[in-house]
């Protein structure tokens, strides 16, 4: 079978035949149609994530259909899945155990033509989806997901700060929250992505490059009740004084740096509250999905490359040109 694999790091996106491998009990084979890329792959690529192993195959997300299965799973063969990729996620819902694992790496991802998944980890296609649209939602709608619902216990009415809008995850968020009713504010690095989350139901946005933007988001909204962000960096420091008494402000990354010096008072006294996350639980998947079923949510899809275009596909990835999701079509 053809796949996407991280050879070497002077080699790492390499498209190459690779053995099809053979499930197990309680395993089975799913034929990927799609996978879709997240920013986790590309900063393996770069070689700059925990546990990195080569070869590996890549990719967290995907939709395709079970072509084999092992002792116990014969009843999926046939049928149109995702995967969830948060695997072992452990017996606390709080957080995630010692043996918590993302599809991708260390086991072999989506981006192949088959991959082995446990029986366990596949939940129903959405028939309202296309395959590409499909292998979009698992590894970003699940962070949103659990990052809005179980941490920031989004509720309608809320005022939403989305603070980086344009990457899958972003769209995600967004989405998420328009569904459930809230109001929704955005930052992004350009004009052309804010004008792209207004189209989908955002109130208004700011450009996060300007000196005052967080003047003008205070301006704009008056203060938020929920602030998602993925960045972190010295621009962090502004938020609390953008929240509103009682915030949460949840965060899954941190691509611009680390948290800054900042100023404590306010969060003391607007009793506002810090949390971090990660991934989420079997049940916090299915509740995901159930979501996107009931309002018919359709993910926002950037571009989809062919498998043997893999390269450009991490490319634009690593660029940060889209406006939603990455996708590789498989087959």
């Amino acid at each position: 079978m053809k796949a996407i694999v991280l050879e070497s790091a002077e080699n790492p996106i390499v498209v190459k035949e690779v053995a099809k491998p053979t499930p197990g009990a309680g395993e089975v084979l799913v034929q990927l149609k799609a996978a879709a890329l997240n920013r986790r792959d590309w900063w393996i690529t770069q070689g700059k994530y925990a546990g990195i192993k080569y070869p590996t195959i890549l990719g967290a997300d995907g939709a395709g259909i079970v072509a084999e299965a092992g002792e116990g799973a014969a009843d999926l063969v046939g049928k149109e899945v995702i995967i969830n990729p948060s695997h072992n996620w452990g017996e606390h819902d709080e957080f995630q155990g010692k043996d918590f694992k993302i599809l991708g790496l260390p086991d072999d991802g989506t981006m192949a033509e088959y991959v082995l998944a446990k029986a366990e980890y596949l939940y129903p296609k959405p028939v309202h989806l296309t395959w590409e649209q499909a292998a979009s939602v698992p590894l970003a709608g699940l962070t949103a997901y659990r990052a809005l619902f179980t941490k920031a216990r989004l509720k309608k009415g809320d005022k939403v700060l989305i603070v980086g809008v344009g990457a899958g995850t972003g769209t995600f968020l967004l989405q998420w929250a328009l569904a459930a009713g809230a109001q929704v504010f955005v930052t992004s690095g350009t004009g052309e992505k804010i004008e792209q989350a207004k189209q989908l139901g955002a109130s208004a946005g700011v450009n996060y490059k300007a000196q005052d933007w967080a003047q003008e988001l205070k301006h704009l909204a008056g203060g938020f009740d929920v602030v998602i962000d993925s960045a972190l960096g010295p621009d962090f420091a502004k938020i609390p004084d953008l929240c509103n008494p009682g915030a949460r402000i949840v965060f899954f990354g941190g691509t611009a740096g680390n948290i800054p010096e900042i100023n404590a008072r306010p969060i003391f006294w607007k009793q506002i509250q810090i949390l971090g996350t990660t991934m989420g639980t079997q049940e916090e998947f299915k509740a995901m999905l159930a979501f996107v079923n009931e309002h018919k949510i359709v993910p926002v899809v950037d571009e989809v490359y062919p498998l043997t275009e893999a390269k450009a596909a991490f490319d634009k990835m690593g660029a940060a040109r889209q406006f939603g999701k990455i996708v590789i079509s498989v087959s």
